[in-house]
């Protein structure tokens, strides 16, 4: 599994995912808010299968 999450869209992926979480655990946002559980994963692990049939990375080069 080769990264392809990086910079500020792996920060932005972890905070949107942890508020979302938050919201469900305290109620603000119905059952679906458990969807954040999807870009604090992605965040943390630095991959996205949504992003390769469209070749995107946002990691730098290496």
């Amino acid at each position: 599994m080769i990264a392809n999450v990086g910079g500020f869209d792996r920060i932005a992926r972890i905070v949107i995912g942890l508020a979302l979480i938050a919201a469900a655990l305290t109620g603000v946002l119905g059952w679906w808010a458990w969807i954040g559980v999807v870009p604090l994963a992605t965040g943390i692990v630095r991959f996205c299968p949504a992003y390769l049939p469209f070749g995107i990375k946002t990691c730098a080069k290496a």
